[in-house]
């Protein structure tokens, strides 16, 4: 036998943890993402060479989006804008996103480091359609690991 079967992982079956306790049901997650920010140099005297030098990581930005339920979400959010009139600390998390396997056991958990948002974004209403009310928070971060 060569071996077991690996299959990927399948995108609807994820968690969210922050300071150890399950935040929210999720509808979707993006915005996780890395890059490496890199800078052009021109060599004096070479005329057909640009060297391209690492300049650092960049971070891209998390959207949450999920049914309105609780107010968690817009208290984290209030509590950003609080802070940003001296009436209260910055609040920076770390959130884990943990994708589950076929069993629902934990397959991969990446932590999401240096959290805090940076938008709300309600619901859009609508009286001819019966969907849910969906609610987004846009966080900044400042790395990902995985756990």
């Amino acid at each position: 036998m060569l071996g077991s079967r690996r299959d990927p992982l399948l995108a609807y079956r994820f968690l969210v943890e922050c300071e150890g306790l399950l935040v929210a049901g999720f509808q979707e997650i993006s915005g996780l993402e890395l890059s490496l920010e890199v800078e052009e140099v021109v060599e004096g005297g070479v005329n057909d060479l640009v060297h391209r030098l690492p300049k650092g990581i960049k971070a891209g930005t998390l959207v949450l989006r999920r049914g309105i339920c609780r107010a968690e979400l817009w208290e984290w959010f209030s509590r950003i804008r609080r802070a940003l009139s001296f009436q209260g600390p910055l609040e920076v998390r770390t959130l884990y996103l943990v994708i589950l396997d076929e069993a629902g056991e934990e397959a991969l958990r990446l932590a999401v480091t240096g959290a805090y948002p940076v938008k709300w974004t309600g619901p859009e209403l609508k009286a001819d359609q019966s969907g849910v009310a969906l609610e987004s928070l846009e966080l900044v971060y400042t790395g990902v690991e995985r756990v």
